[in-house]
């Protein structure tokens, strides 16, 4: 083998070994370099290792040196970090978007970023997934397909599905083809939502991506560019409980004390809180009234009450009579 390319074979075993096999607590020895070498049929001495060492440096690898009894070399920094791949990790495990399938084999591949000795508390995390994920594989092409459409500035056409009791996909407007201009995607609860001007109907509107089906860009432009630009996509997912569709309105709830740290939560840390007597405060938020949203007020047994708007307040007094 030429001396060049056997130069560049080296680089790239070292390169993979510190990448592979090394941190601050698992250091590679010279033993252990020329080991990998020679394990690839490649015999080095010491001197020419620490010249390798050094290119890799000059390459960018941020290898450091130990020094004890034996002298070490690892890898001090990374593209990724552990604690930001268990992140990542975690966000992928809990993705109801993500089908269990194409969440293994993520996790797979950002465990690969790690060196395997952390590689097992990544792997670990596979196992104690337990949450409610998405059955529809196609989900991953979907949301490829819908970023390229808005990079093209393209429509784009879909079947909408909602399962049945029977696991069974049921097409809204009897399988006929949903035509919308993409604008943007929200992730809201754990699930990823289209946000589109509906070509149909004329206004914005969303439309869950793991419930969309067989989507095929078009070759016309994408309209209501005016329409979305009215909207502040993140006020409106604030809004929006489970993604029920609907007019935002303005909504003064008075809650208790306790429920402070609660709804600064729910609905940011820059709301405003208005003193309403001594054990209550008064907060006016944007929502869209839905089923959800008056079922989340419920699930407070009280200490939540919605003042105005009257219509909002009628809706919460209907749905208590009709579970007397």
């Amino acid at each position: 083998m030429p001396r060049s390319a056997n130069q560049k074979k080296k680089l790239s075993i070292l390169r993979s070994a510190f990448l592979e096999r090394s941190d601050e607590t698992h250091p590679l020895t010279m033993k252990d370099l020329i080991d990998t070498l020679a394990s690839h049929g490649i015999s080095a001495e010491r001197k020419s290792i620490y010249n390798d060492i050094e290119a890799l440096r000059e390459l960018g690898l941020d290898i450091c040196t130990v020094r004890g009894k034996t002298t070490g070399y690892f890898l001090g920094s990374r593209d990724f970090e552990l604690p930001e791949l268990k992140m990542l990790v975690d966000a992928v495990r809990a993705s109801k978007f993500i089908s269990e399938k194409k969440s293994a084999r993520l996790i797979k591949k950002l465990s690969s970023l790690a060196n395997v000795h952390d590689r097992k508390a990544l792997n670990r995390a596979v196992f104690v997934s337990n949450r409610v994920k998405t059955e529809n594989e196609s989900t991953y092409y979907t949301v490829d397909a819908i970023h390229d459409a808005m990079e093209d500035n393209k429509n784009i056409t879909f079947k909408y599905f909602r399962w049945t009791s029977e696991k069974e996909k049921e097409f809204r407007k009897n399988g006929e083809r949903y035509n919308v201009s993409p604008w943007s995607l929200v992730w809201d609860d754990s699930n990823y939502y289209l946000i589109g001007y509906d070509l149909d109907s004329r206004e914005i509107r969303h439309y869950r991506v793991d419930k969309m089906y067989q989507p095929e860009i078009t070759k016309t432009e994408r309209s209501g560019e005016e329409e979305y630009k009215k909207y502040d996509i993140s006020s409106y997912s604030g809004a929006v409980f489970g993604m029920f569709g609907g007019k935002p309105e303005r909504v003064t709830l008075s809650c208790d004390n306790r429920l402070a740290n609660v709804m600064l939560d729910r609905f940011g840390s820059d709301t405003t809180l208005l003193k309403d007597g001594d054990d209550r405060f008064k907060i006016t938020v944007t929502i869209v009234p839905s089923p959800v949203f008056l079922g989340w007020i419920i699930s407070f047994g009280g200490e939540v009450e919605i003042i105005s708007p009257d219509s909002v307040a009628s809706e919460m007094s209907t749905l208590l009579k009709k579970y007397k």
